[in-house]
């Protein structure tokens, strides 16, 4: 079959040093990665494992705190980050679920505290109108946090199949936190609406994400 490979390789496991240092254990099948891949602290203790199936991964790859509690699971399909990340608090606890598509980011996101609360409460995104389309042909949209403290980037563009993919996303230049998307007249017909999104760093150092559709009141804006 194609997922065959020549028996040209290593079989079995390979430890890979720096200096005295055991820095991880990788097992090969005929010298491609198989099975079980072993990273760790300088301690000794275990760090990370990832599953290998011919070469990539798959099931859950894991993190753990340098005393043995898990840290993170990501789940993998075929080499790419595939369902729902779960991070953890060092007592056990879920801190974190994370949803991932194909290796994007879709909008499910939850956060929680020591005790097991739903995290709520983050910044906003306020949107500002300044509209001089009758004078200048110019419509522009504003965007800030209601905590401007918080660091956040944001985009103009849609989710896609239910993930955002930056690459379908223009980057909304930002000044002092402040982003500003310019629509400017055009000769011809185009879109009713425009989409933006806030990529919020929260305060575990996750991105939460939020979407929004802004009406648009001509329908010959680029």
């Amino acid at each position: 079959s194609d997922t065959t490979v020549a028996d040209t390789g290593y079989t079995g496991i390979k430890k890979y040093m720096s200096g005295r240092f055991l820095v991880k254990e990788v097992t090969f099948k005929n010298g491609v990665r198989e099975g079980l891949m072993k990273s760790f602290y300088q301690s000794g203790k275990l760090r990370q494992t990832f599953w290998y199936t011919n070469g990539l991964r798959e099931d859950s790859a894991k993190w753990f705190y340098e005393e043995g509690n898990l840290f993170r699971s990501t789940p993998y399909k075929k080499d790419t980050i595939e369902g729902i990340q779960k991070q953890y608090y060092r007592n056990g606890k879920v801190k974190a679920k994370i949803g991932y598509k194909k290796g994007f980011r879709t909008s499910y996101f939850e956060e929680f505290d020591q005790n097991g609360k739903l995290v709520s409460g983050y910044p906003e995104m306020l949107i500002k109108i300044h509209d001089e389309y009758k004078t200048r042909g110019l419509y522009r949209i504003s965007l800030e946090l209601s905590d401007k403290s918080t660091k956040v980037n944001y985009y103009r563009g849609d989710f896609s199949d239910g993930i955002l993919d930056t690459a379908h996303c223009e980057i909304i230049e930002k000044i002092k936190g402040t982003g500003s998307l310019d629509l400017k007249k055009t000769g011809s017909p185009t879109m009713e609406s425009v989409g933006v999104i806030a990529d919020i760093l929260t305060s575990f150092g996750n991105k939460y994400l939020v979407y929004k559709k802004i009406d648009l009141p001509y329908n010959n804006l680029k």
